[in-house]
Order: structure tokens, then C-alpha cells, then sequence
């Protein structure tokens, strides 16, 4: 169910690379990547779930309400970063020169059906 979910975001955001749902203990659920990508999305995952926990406790302290997304541009890759529920959340990896407004759309779009997938 999550594979499915993971590949529609992906293949039809331009510029996809892969995605990943996670917790914030760092324990991928499912992932999905476009044929031909040779990127550790699984990682870079993993070591920003600890950089999220700590923007989240953030926002709580500063009383700004929930984290809902976090994007993060390096110079190769846009990792955006959709909050599913308090526990997980889905970090999507994209081209630099890829389309991160439908990242960004496709991602709000299919996060009630990964809550509903986890639940």
C-alpha cells in the first residue's frame, strides 16, 4: 500500500528521485526510487529525522503550531519533507532542477492516504 502511494508521488513529480516514509526513530516503513538512482534517500532520511525532531521541539517551545513541512535545497538535490502524523512523516528527494511545486502539492495530497495506510 505505501510502495503505491510513494511511487505515484514520485513518478509524477518531475525531476523525482525517491521517497521515503519515517519515523522519527529513523526506521524506514517503505520507500520507493525512480529506476536508475544511484542516492541513499534511506540515509539522508535517517540523519535529517534527528534535525526534524529538533525543529519540531522548536516550534512547540516557541508555541508556533505543528511542523507541517520542511524543505531542505543542497547542492544537488531539494528534500522536501511532509509531516504524515506525530510519529511519521514522508521526506521525498527531487532534482535540483525538478518540480518542487508538484512535490510540494503531491505530497499534501497523498498524506491523508498515508495516515489512513498507518492507522
Amino acid at each position: 500500500m505505501f510502495s503505491k502511494i510513494l511511487e505515484r508521488i514520485v513518478e509524477e513529480t518531475g525531476g523525482g528521485v525517491g521517497a521515503v516514509l519515517m519515523g522519527y526513530d529513523g526506521i524506514a516503513i517503505d520507500q520507493y526510487f525512480a529506476s536508475g538512482e544511484q542516492v541513499d534517500l534511506q540515509m539522508i532520511a535517517i540523519e535529517y529525522a534527528n534535525v526534524l525532531k529538533e525543529i519540531r521541539k522548536t516550534a512547540e517551545i516557541l508555541n508556533v503550531g505543528d511542523m507541517e513541512e520542511v524543505s531542505i535545497r543542497t547542492g544537488r538535490f531539494h528534500i522536501v519533507v511532509r509531516i504524515i502524523t506525530p510519529e511519521y512523516f514522508v521526506a521525498m528527494t527531487l532534482q535540483r532542477d525538478g518540480n518542487f511545486g508538484k512535490a510540494r502539492y503531491l505530497l499534501t495530497r497523498e498524506a491523508g492516504n498515508l495516515a489512513t495506510a498507518l492507522s
